[in-house]
C-alpha cells in the first residue's frame, strides 16, 4: 500500500491559505457518485500490458467504499477504458508506445477482450452505472457520458478510487472539479507505478482541486450523513 500521510510543510500551506485542512467537511449521500476508475484485468492482473502491481492491494478499500455508498443511498460506478479502433487513441498509441507495447496494449483494451473485463475480485451490484471512456479522463465530455449521466441523477459530489493515481484518476479528478462537482480523492483507494508518484498526486490534488480523505474517512462522511438523508 502506498505511503498516504500528506507532508507536514504541505498541510501547513494549506491551512494557512484555506483555514483547514479539508475543503469539504461533510456529504449529501444521495447527491455523492463513487467513480471506480480502471481496475480492469488490463491494469490489475499479473503480467498484463499496464499492470499496477499496487492496483490489487487497494481492492479490499474499493468494495468497502462501494458498500458503504450503496447502503447511504449514493451510486457507484465502473468506468473501464476501451479502445474499439486504433484511430481512436492513435495519439498515445503511434507516438508515446513502442510498436510492440502498443499493440500489446490496444488488444487488452479492446471491448470484449479479458483484459477489458472488471478485476474478479471487484464486487459490482445491481443497480451501478457501467461507463466506458477512450481517454485518461472520465469526465471529458468527447471521452465518455458520465458528466452528463451524474447532472441527469442529481449527483453533485464525486469520490475517485481506482488506477492509476496520477493518470486516469487524477485527469478523471481535475475534470470533475473543473465541472464544478465537489471532488475527493481516496488516499488509500488509488494506486500508481511508485509512492512517489502517487504521494505527488494527492499533494497537487488537495491543495487546488479538491479534498483527500481515506477509506476509513470517507466511509465516516457518508456515514455520518445517514440519518439527515433518511429524514429528508
Amino acid at each position: 500500500m502506498h505511503p498516504t500521510q500528506l507532508p507536514a510543510h504541505v498541510i501547513d500551506r494549506i491551512v494557512f491559505r484555506r483555514g483547514r485542512l479539508h475543503g469539504f467537511e461533510a456529504v449529501d449521500p444521495r447527491k455523492s457518485a463513487l467513480v471506480v476508475v480502471d481496475m480492469q484485468n488490463v491494469f490489475c492482473a499479473k503480467g498484463a500490458a499496464v499492470e499496477v502491481a499496487a492496483a490489487r492491494e487497494i481492492v479490499p478499500n474499493i468494495n468497502r467504499l462501494a458498500r458503504a455508498t450503496r447502503a447511504a443511498g449514493g451510486t457507484v460506478v465502473w468506468v473501464q477504458m476501451a479502445i474499439a479502433r486504433w484511430h481512436e487513441w492513435a495519439l498515445v498509441l503511434d507516438n508515446l508506445l513502442s510498436p510492440a507495447v502498443a499493440e500489446r496494449t490496444f488488444a487488452q483494451i479492446q471491448p470484449g477482450s479479458e483484459g477489458h473485463a472488471l478485476w474478479p475480485e471487484m464486487e459490482p451490484a445491481e443497480g451501478d452505472l457501467f461507463v466506458a471512456k477512450n481517454r485518461y479522463s472520465a469526465f471529458l465530455p468527447s471521452a465518455s457520458s458520465l458528466g452528463n449521466e451524474l447532472r441527469e441523477r442529481g449527483i453533485d459530489t464525486v469520490i475517485i478510487v481506482g488506477t492509476l493515481t496520477n493518470v486516469c484518476c487524477e485527469s478523471s479528478a481535475r475534470d470533475a472539479a473543473m465541472l464544478d462537482f465537489k471532488t475527493f480523492m481516496v488516499s488509500d483507494a488509488n494506486a500508481a507505478r511508485s509512492d512517489e508518484e502517487h504521494m505527488a498526486t494527492l499533494v497537487n490534488f488537495i491543495q487546488t482541486f479538491g479534498d483527500v480523505r481515506s477509506t476509513d474517512e470517507m466511509i465516516g462522511l457518508l456515514t455520518a450523513a445517514q440519518p439527515a438523508a433518511k429524514r429528508a
